[in-house]
């Protein structure tokens, strides 16, 4: 029987591999572990209760202020000695975090052939998003299953001279999760703050947003509820790293109009997404969560590695100046037509089906030969 890992660390992570692991799990004569980093740690158990996916191994290497070397560092000597003992035929990863990138090395160390999941994505400034771009590029490079969502992605890595044969579309995993969470959530409802009232979704954790452009971010949803007078309200998701709460708490925790609650757990935040009027964020997974919900997006980073969503119209880049920001929301919160064509346009993510095309993949590749 052939054994494959799926190792991941963050909430994202976790809810994009869940369809691959649900798809893996009904595969005969292939044995799926899971080895978590909890790189993320309360975020990602929510997700793993959720779904109902539980970890083979977990590496516990969150820690206050945890630097990029000590968690690289921590799951390269955490997996060699579950590598040692496993003897896995195959690791997959997914995306662009510090995980993805130290367990692809960790594997590439002991000779165990990657399939990166989400695979692909670029925006070629090394420092933008950072560390993800790196990750994910150093990532590409090492992996022998590369499962690019998008024809965009798979045209990145035949340019970076990454063989075909090694390239498949899958479409992104995400719509697959989104699409199961949305048909367990039909005919429920729930409570949240501001829902009787029109409002924005906010989320802001990126390193390259800390400090001065996340002051920027924070002054300008200030200013957003003051130019509306209160008629629109704020759903701000603040992230668990103290660098990110302290400045939004600082600049927002005394404004009545701004609701900023704990990190949701994923079908609360899926609900709640779909009942906003459009989201502001930098974060990488909503940009394929909202068009999957018809949400439209105001991309608050200077470049996206998802370039197939503007290039669809379901996401604007705004960046983090504080006057762009007001004006951009300000349009689509006036002007009707900017907004309904930001909603009717297609998801250029897939068709929900990509755990089951992966996981097809992964039994053939395993099997060939035999």
């Amino acid at each position: 029987m052939k054994k494959v890992f799926l190792i991941f660390g963050t909430r994202p992570e976790g809810i994009k591999m869940y369809p691959v692991y649900k798809a893996l799990k009904s595969v005969k004569n292939i044995e799926t572990k899971v080895v978590i980093t909890s790189q993320h740690q309360e975020m990602l158990r929510q997700v793993m209760d959720f779904f109902g996916m539980q970890d083979d191994y977990n590496l516990n290497v969150m820690e206050d202020r945890q630097t990029l070397t000590k968690i690289t560092t921590k799951v390269i000597n955490g997996l060699k000695t579950i590598f040692e003992k496993e003897k896995p035929d195959l690791v997959l990863v997914h995306g662009d975090t510090t995980t993805t990138f130290s367990s692809a090395l960790a594997a590439f160390y002991d000779k165990i052939p990657v399939g990166h999941v989400e695979a692909g994505l670029r925006t070629y400034d090394k420092y933008n998003p950072y560390p993800e771009e790196m990750n994910r590029q150093l990532t590409d490079k090492i992996s022998d299953l590369l499962f690019a969502p998008t024809e965009r992605a798979k045209n990145n890595l035949l340019k970076e001279g990454i063989k075909a044969d090694n390239i498949f579309i899958t479409g992104n995993t995400v719509v697959d999760a989104v699409n199961e969470i949305v048909n367990k959530m039909k005919g429920k409802e729930y409570n949240f703050p501001f829902s009787d009232k029109p409002f924005i979704l906010v989320t802001a954790h990126r390193r390259e947003n800390w400090g001065k452009p996340m002051e920027s971010i924070c002054i300008a949803i200030d200013r957003i509820t003051k130019k509306f007078n209160g008629k629109i309200k704020i759903i701000f998701s603040v992230h668990k790293n103290p660098t990110v709460r302290k400045t939004v708490k600082e600049i927002l925790g005394n404004n009545k109009n701004v609701v900023l609650t704990e990190p949701m757990e994923y079908k609360e935040f899926l609900y709640i997404l779909s009942k906003s009027l459009f989201v502001l964020t930098d974060s990488g997974g909503i940009q394929e969560e909202a068009p999957s919900l018809k949400k439209p997006v105001l991309l608050l980073r200077s470049v996206t590695e998802r370039p197939e969503a503007v290039d669809a119209g379901v996401v604007k880049i705004v960046g983090t100046d504080t006057d762009k920001i007001v004006s951009e929301a300000e349009n689509l919160l006036e002007n009707k037509n900017a907004y309904n064509k930001m909603v009717n346009r297609k998801n250029p993510f897939g068709d929900g089906r990509a755990g089951e095309k992966i996981a097809n993949i992964v039994k053939e590749y395993l099997t060939k030969g035999e």
